[in-house]
């Protein structure tokens, strides 16, 4: 049976164990986080900054849901509502839940977000669970259920998104990505258009993770080097462009939600 664990604070997983055995990353080791929420940006804005009806607001990387403290509503259930603090940063009036269910060996993570300003609201939204692997070793592979041959494989320039996607082979052979110590030298892996809804995490003798990733438009893959973990990311969308020119509403998969309208996501790990 899993077991987990989760904080008020960024409404934050912080362990789950099978079988008392830890899947988590300790938040101390390399990087002091488990597996933030990402809202309501994903990955960097181009100087810290964005023009949001005309007005500039400055949001961290991967945005302020991660470091706020959240109101539990539930065993293992929380919500953010926007404040004071939010919309110095967020110019929209906002409710974010997360909660975590547990069946059996898989943990669901789902998140819903509802519009409370009375205009159309824009964000980002992501996931970023580290779990526990010694990937340096040169051991484990992370193996996609469908042949990727047609993946758009985007990289980051200080945590910007270059110019323009690769189509290649490089990190990917058919459905296979071999992890080692050089993997992540150049920061995060970052796929779009994958035919897969599931990756695997495994070595040659066992499968460690099944990661369902479906409805999330991409799917990152991060670490440090030697780190004895990595982050496997469901995201909505990216950190800006290089070349982005700083119009919020011009990013990339932003989702869209009227007054009142509500937005649900989920993504699925079942540990082994």
């Amino acid at each position: 049976m899993l077991e987990i664990e989760t904080s008020e604070k960024g409404a934050e997983l912080i362990s789950a164990k099978l079988n008392n055995i830890e899947k988590i990353h300790d938040g101390k080791t390399f990087w002091n986080r488990h597996s933030p929420i990402l809202f309501p940006i994903v990955g960097k804005l181009k100087d810290g900054k964005t023009l949001i009806d005309g007005k500039v607001y400055e949001i961290g990387q991967h945005g302020f849901a991660r470091d706020m403290n959240f109101e539990k509503i539930g065993k293992n259930s929380y919500v953010l509502k926007s404040n004071e603090e939010t919309l110095k940063k967020f110019p929209f009036e906002f409710e974010l839940y997360v909660s975590y269910e547990v069946n059996k060996n898989t943990l669901y993570t789902k998140y819903k977000v509802i519009n409370k300003s009375n205009k159309l609201m824009i964000f980002g939204l992501g996931g970023h669970p580290a779990f526990v692997c010694e990937y340096s070793s040169g051991k484990y592979r992370l193996e996609f259920e469908d042949i990727e041959d047609e993946v758009e494989i985007y990289q980051l320039s200080d945590g910007l998104i270059k110019e323009k996607p690769e189509k290649t082979n490089k990190f990917i052979r058919e459905n296979r990505i071999f992890l080692d110590k050089k993997t992540f030298e150049k920061d995060a892996i970052i796929m779009k258009n994958l035919k897969s809804n599931k990756v695997y995490l495994k070595t040659e003798t066992k499968t460690v993770l099944q990661f369902d990733f479906k409805e999330f438009p991409y799917l990152a893959i991060w670490s440090k080097p030697e780190a004895p973990f990595i982050c496997i990311e469901p995201w909505f969308n990216t950190a800006d462009n290089v070349n982005s020119n700083g119009n919020f509403e011009e990013k990339d998969n932003l989702i869209e939600l009227k007054p009142n309208q509500e937005f649900n996501a989920q993504f699925n790990v079942e540990f082994f």
